[in-house]
């Protein structure tokens, strides 16, 4: 994904988002970072560069985007809110061990949906966890 400015504003008014320094710092921030951060994440990642930066305007923005379709939700545990640039349908593994979350492909057209045919479904989430391959690697060690 491109993260200049120039193209970001557009990306953001395409999605009918009013391009503000805020606005843009956190798109680039997401694009660049897909680690699935949560807000205390991204508010401590960009105060650096926003001195004035408050947690309210973190919240207030992901609302934006994800009511915009911009960002995902991805809630493992009750706890933990974190937010995904990806929109497209995947899943997630969250680590036991180190805590990170992980991307990975799902083929829609092989999952078996039976006995919702008359729902109507709005979301899709995926989720596993266990401990990834790294940390798995350090415990056999």
């Amino acid at each position: 994904m491109k993260t200049d400015v120039a193209w970001m504003k557009n990306y953001l008014r395409e999605y009918s988002i009013k391009p503000s320094t805020i606005r843009i710092k956190m798109l680039k921030y997401l694009m660049e970072n897909k680690i699935h951060p949560t807000v205390d994440e991204i508010y401590h990642a960009l105060l650096k560069d926003i001195p004035t930066l408050s947690k309210t305007s973190v919240y207030n923005t992901l609302d934006i985007f994800l009511k915009n379709g911009i960002v995902s939700l991805v809630t493992i545990e009750e706890k933990e809110t974190r937010y995904d640039i990806d929109t497209s349908l995947h899943g997630h593994f969250k680590c036991e061990s180190c805590g990170k979350v992980y991307d990975f492909h799902v083929n829609a057209e092989n999952l078996k949906e039976e006995g919702i045919e008359d729902f109507d479904v709005l979301d899709k989430k995926i989720y596993y966890s266990g401990i990834c391959e790294k940390c798995k690697n350090i415990k056999e060690e």
